[in-house]
């Protein structure tokens, strides 16, 4: 490998989220800032955030809860 071309590498480089979480990992850069992160992103929190802004889950509920109706 050629010699000067690569990084500086930082083992403990700081990610700040916006949830207010701050851990460090290993990066080129010095500070990383992100939106979502593992103590707030649903997936691993458990916690689900429907944003339905024009009333799409509620009808899909609806039809859904309807045709089981139906089908029995």
């Amino acid at each position: 490998m050629k010699k000067g071309i690569h990084p500086k590498y930082n083992s403990a480089s700081e990610v700040t989220c916006a949830c207010g979480a701050i851990f460090p990992v290993g990066s080129s850069m010095d500070k990383i800032a992100v939106e979502i992160c593992s103590q707030c992103h649903p997936f691993y929190t458990g916690n689900e955030k429907v944003l339905d802004t024009a009333g799409r889950v509620d009808r899909f509920k609806k039809r859904i809860a309807a045709s089981g109706k139906a089908k029995k």
